[in-house]
């Protein structure tokens, strides 16, 4: 389902909460999640999220073997359904999954 981003200039929303790896923006009808991570990542598609089920902006990511991945680059929660500390939650889980990889993957060189 390749369709037009819902909000081609997400970055300019204005944001209510930042961590370390998201950011949480409000739009007019929408509490919108964004993977700090994936920014520069150019939108491919716009559909519902499998795992969230809501509307979100999708990219392509290529591993080392050529093969490409589906990767969500923002969430768009209604404002109707969801509260900021419901989206809080997402966010949260988000930052603790990107935190635990960078340890693994970039441990400190002994403080």
């Amino acid at each position: 389902m390749e369709t037009q981003s819902k909000n081609n200039s997400g970055l300019d929303l204005p944001i209510l909460k930042k961590g370390s790896f998201y950011y949480i923006k409000e739009s007019k009808l929408d509490l919108v999640l964004e993977d700090r991570t994936k920014r520069g990542l150019t939108i491919k598609e716009h559909s519902i999220d499998e795992k969230l089920n809501v509307e979100s902006d999708k990219g392509m990511i290529h591993d080392m073997d050529g093969i490409g991945h589906w990767v969500v680059i923002r969430w768009f929660f209604p404002k109707n359904s969801f509260d900021l500390s419901a989206v809080l939650v997402h966010a949260e889980t988000m930052e603790k999954k990107y935190t635990e990889l960078r340890e693994l993957t970039c441990p400190d060189d002994g403080d």
